[in-house]
């Protein structure tokens, strides 16, 4: 059984639960990230590394967040893996 990010995680993007990840299965979508139901195998190192608690194994997810069980399985699929952040740019460079 997966791991699921529900709700908080809407607009948050930290990706702290992405780092430690030890299979790469999260995957960013526009406004939030998905774990791949296929990839995860349920290691438990994303949850605590989550700032907003939007992390929950697919039993414990509450029943009001059942719809991201479907959701994070659909935009997995459809959306790129990130396995870390991306690179920063320097401050000053560049053009205006």
């Amino acid at each position: 059984m997966p791991h699921v990010v529900a709700e908080p995680c809407y607009e948050c993007k930290h990706i702290d639960c992405v780092v430690v990840c030890p299979v790469e299965c999260f995957h960013e979508g526009p406004s939030m990230l998905y774990i791949h139901p296929d990839e995860c195998i349920d290691c438990e190192a994303c949850v605590p590394e989550c700032p907003e608690g939007a992390i929950y194994h697919e039993d414990q997810l509450p029943s009001d967040w059942a719809p991201f069980r479907d959701l994070n399985a659909t935009m997995a699929r459809q959306t790129p893996p990130i396995s870390s952040a991306p690179p920063r740019t320097p401050h000053g460079g560049g053009s205006p």
